[in-house]
């Protein structure tokens, strides 16, 4: 298993819209659907703000640009996307390998 940690800056006061119209435009719903193992989606506290991560599961690398590459086939994605574009500062994306006595391959 490979661990992708998704974590978005937006502008300041923007985080609530954003989690607005992934809810309100069914992206959340196609997300989950396309993509699968969500392992978590978080919004920070403390530390650096105005982010949101989330961690997604995927069997290897190939697994995962399968399915990103089917979640940009969908026009509701490709719609959204646009939609979110404004609000972010910065994306950043990181491949996490788990060790072999991390809980999380018990989920292989």
């Amino acid at each position: 298993m490979i661990v992708e940690q998704r974590t978005y800056d937006f502008h300041p006061g923007k985080l609530p819209d954003f989690f607005r119209l992934y809810e309100e435009t069914g992206a959340r719903v196609l997300q989950m659907r396309v993509l699968g193992n969500l392992l978590g989606y978080f919004t920070t506290e403390i530390g650096g703000l105005n982010q949101s991560v989330h961690l997604w599961g995927y069997t290897s690398l190939d697994d995962r640009a399968d399915r990103r590459a089917a979640l940009m086939r969908e026009d509701l994605w490709r719609d959204f996307l646009g939609q979110i574009t404004p609000l972010l500062q910065k994306q950043e994306s990181k491949i996490l390998l788990p060790n072999d006595f991390s809980p999380i391959r018990r989920l292989d």
